[in-house]
Order: structure tokens, then C-alpha cells, then sequence
């Protein structure tokens, strides 16, 4: 179909119990009949989106798909073709939209998963077949705000949109442009992928510096939560124990030894969450 992904004006010609059925350019589209409260009549016109079904049907919808010819938006991936690419969900019924091989990494381990999201508008070959188009880092700019340095310390959610040698680009669910250095990463995201993070810094041009590693106080020991749950839950947020306490003091408190205790409190001191002073613990960040 010539048309094939185009928003066109098409006429009613025809219906059944499950469709309706209009024409445009002398082709003539099915359009699932639910899309309708009641059945519009023959001659009445629909603006519609255009395209071929998965079984090379023309179809017709009026619920326009997000993604169109130069309109970015977000698709989730529900396929992955070694030989082809990776399939993207749009809003189409009965359509999913292929992102070429050719626009992905060069390793597979790379490539998006099943449930990541691109970001693609599409485009249509020689042969009126439409493919998913990645959005290139211009499109990626001109949708992106501009971060204030408050946003520092902040947790944010970002999908990965471009994969460089040093370091992993994302887009925050709020629009910001995030940049993950490969220090600030266990293992590197795939293209796609949603990942979890934490802004470390906020550069001049308003891009985010951010790390997918936990917070020091968030990869502490069992011991250690164990005792800034104490603190947390004491009053003042202090308790009348430190590294000098009693090791038989430690045991009846905390069922610890003295040992375990003053490791427990060094993850905490570490991780600027606890000072000690005048024989007492106290939390800092509550």
C-alpha cells in the first residue's frame, strides 16, 4: 500500500458485525468495528492512520498511534530478531514496527530486551514497508530540559539512548539528559534499558552526572542497618554506644560481638550517616 503509514481521509463504503470498511485512493480498509460507539454510515469519512497488518492487510485505525513520520515518541520492544532486528509496539493492534539491525550495537548483549523502550518516529522504504527510525542525538537534544543544580542527590528513572565508548547516555522520565560514566556502573545498560539512578552532579549545560551504584549507606551490612535502625527509632537519634563501649554492653544490646559492632559502625562512618562524640553515636542524616 503506497499510503502505507500515512494519516489519510477515507470513506465508509461498507460494514459487518466486526468492521468497518472504507476507502481511500481506491483501497479499501478494514477498521476493527469496537473503535466505534455506532456504525457510521456508508459515505461517511474517517481520518485514520494507514498501514499494512502483520499479515499484509490494509487496515485502518482511527486512534492515531504516538509515533508518525517525524513524530518521536517512546515504543516498548516485544520482539527480538537476531537476523532482523528488534520489534517495537507503537499502538497498532495488529502491528509491530521492526528497528533495523543496522541501527543497533554491534554486540548483541547490547541490543534492547523485551520491555525496553526507543524512542522512534517512522520511515518507509522503497517498497512502502514501514520500519521504526531511532531518534538521533539532535532529536534527543531538542526535547531535553535543562537541569538545576538542586536536582543534585536526587533519584531519577532514564532510558538509555545512546551507547559510546565513555559512557552511557540516558533521557529522564522528566526530560532531562543524563550522562552514567563507566565508573559509575557495575555493568553497562543496555540500549533501551530503564535504569534507576542517582544524580551526582549537574554540569553547566544543564546535563546530569549520574551513577547507577548505590549510595554508601545503601550497601551496608545487615549489622550495620541493624544499628541505624536503632539510631533512627532512639530519641535525640542517638544511643549511649561507640567503637569504646563494653564488648558484654555490645552483646545485650545488640546480639553482636564487639567486633562485628565496630565494622558496623565503620560502614556508617564511612558513609557520613553517623558521628561519635562525648560516648555517644549519633545519626546525621535522619
Amino acid at each position: 500500500m503506497k499510503f502505507n503509514g500515512q494519516i489519510v481521509e477515507a470513506t465508509v463504503t461498507d460494514s459487518n458485525e466486526t468492521q468497518v470498511f472504507a476507502q481511500y485512493d481506491g483501497v479499501t480498509m478494514a477498521i476493527d468495528g469496537t473503535e466505534f460507539d455506532t456504525t457510521p454510515a456508508v459515505g461517511t469519512p474517517l481520518t485514520g492512520f494507514a498501514y499494512d497488518n502483520t499479515q499484509g492487510n490494509a487496515r485502518l485505525t482511527t486512534k492515531l498511534p504516538t509515533i508518525g513520520h517525524d513524530h518521536y515518541a517512546f515504543g516498548t520492544v516485544v520482539e527480538v530478531r537476531r537476523d532482523l532486528g528488534v520489534f517495537v509496539n507503537i499502538g497498532l493492534p495488529d502491528k509491530d514496527i521492526v528497528v533495523s539491525l543496522d541501527q543497533l550495537p554491534e554486540l548483541g548483549r547490547l541490543w534492547p530486551a523485551r520491555g525496553d523502550r526507543l524512542m522512534v518516529d517512522l520511515m518507509i522504504d522503497k517498497k512502502h514497508r514501514l520500519w521504526g527510525n531511532l531518534a538521533d542525538e539532535s532529536i534527543i537534544q531538542a526535547v531535553a530540559n535543562h537541569a538545576k543544580p538542586a536536582m543534585k542527590n536526587q533519584d531519577v528513572t532514564a532510558t538509555v539512548y545512546r551507547l559510546k565508548m565513555a559512557g552511557t547516555h540516558v533521557l529522564t522520565d522528566d526530560f532531562y539528559l543524563g550522562f552514567i560514566h563507566p565508573n559509575e556502573r557495575e555493568v553497562e545498560p543496555r540500549l533501551g534499558e530503564v535504569v534507576h539512578a542517582r544524580v551526582i552532579g549537574v554540569r553547566d549545560d544543564g546535563t546530569l552526572n549520574l551513577s547507577l551504584k548505590p549510595r554508601a549507606y545503601e550497601a551496608i551490612s545487615d549489622d550495620a542497618a541493624m544499628v541505624l535502625a536503632v539510631l533512627e527509632h532512639s530519641p535525640n537519634h542517638q544511643m549511649p554506644y561507640t567503637d569504646k563501649s563494653d564488648p558484654a554492653a555490645i552483646q545485650q544490646a545488640f546480639g553482636i560481638s564487639k567486633g562485628a559492632f565496630k565494622r558496623a559502625l565503620g560502614h556508617l562512618l564511612k558513609a557520613k550517616a553517623i558521628r561519635q562524640h562525648d560516648g555517644v553515636t549519633e545519626l546525621l542524616e535522619h
